[in-house]
């Protein structure tokens, strides 16, 4: 089951409940996906945690093909994840993106340029998009480009956000092109200090953030906006954790900037209610 501490789970608690057990079914795969990375990067001996987690991913990989192929399963995520697959019709192509992706951080990996950054935020973000909205149902192939640009506005937004934490594990998602035109080397975000240089670089990749967002927005087709406020209440909570890193200052080398529940749960009630009345 989703977390009630999840940004998710306050998307979800607005989908009928075969929908819902669908999207928790995909996310607890997605998240133990994601997991078999991230619980392990911290090791001491980081070639002993990489060979661990490259072989949970491969385990991943054969769940996934059991789920489509049919055949034994090992665990219960994979279980409740078979008969969803099914029911919705689920691209298995984006699944497998969304491993490939999680697999990029098996190593202290740099991205040069913003198109390489890019290319993984479609697999580890823009693909989950494209397996939640068969669930959620559309008319519009549109939809579809909906989904990829709120699936990159999201993760960028993680991104930024979680910039002081992801160096714990070695990880500078931030493109290197980026850094060089800031006069940012990763000694100084190492040194998590919110210099005049680091500032604007990271004002710099909000503000990429924030276009994704209106692109995602344009996009949506009418006929669908009903259909998508699970997905639309996901892009409201996450414009707000933007918008706050930004009033911090970007001091997003302390404590990771959350909203609270409550605050959840009013912008999910507030974009419920403006959806149905059509605004």
């Amino acid at each position: 089951m989703a977390r009630r501490d999840t940004n998710f789970y306050y998307s979800f608690i607005v989908l009928p409940a075969a929908k819902r057990r669908a999207i928790i079914a995909v996310w607890d795969f997605c998240r133990a996906v994601d997991d078999a990375v991230d619980e392990k990067a911290s090791g001491a001996d980081r070639a002993l945690a990489r060979a661990a987690a490259a072989a949970e991913l491969s385990m991943w990989r054969r769940e996934l093909a059991a789920c489509f192929d049919g055949g034994p399963l090992l665990t219960p995520v994979a279980e409740r994840l078979r008969p969803q697959i099914q029911a919705f019709h689920l691209p298995r192509a984006q699944f497998e993106e969304v491993i490939s992706g999680v697999e990029m951080d098996l190593d202290d990996r740099r991205y040069e340029r913003f198109e390489d950054l890019e290319a993984y935020c479609r697999r580890v973000a823009s693909a989950v998009g494209l397996i939640c909205i068969e669930i959620f149902g559309y008319r519009d192939p549109g939809s579809r480009e909906y989904a990829l640009n709120l699936g990159l506005a999201l993760q960028l937004t993680n991104i930024l956000r979680d910039v002081g934490k992801d160096l714990n594990l070695g990880r500078i998602y931030l493109p290197l092109e980026d850094l060089a035109r800031f006069d940012v080397s990763e000694d100084m975000l190492r040194a998590r200090q919110v210099t005049v240089p680091v500032r604007r670089l990271l004002e710099f990749e909000a503000g990429r953030a924030l276009e994704f967002f209106r692109r995602a927005g344009d996009a949506l087709p009418a006929v669908d906006s009903r259909r998508l406020v699970a997905a639309k209440i996901m892009g409201a909570i996450y414009y707000e954790i933007l918008r706050r890193v930004e009033l911090s200052g970007f001091e997003v080398f302390g404590p990771i900037i959350r909203l609270p529940k409550w605050r959840k749960a009013t912008i999910a009630a507030a974009k419920w209610l403006d959806t149905m009345a059509g605004t």
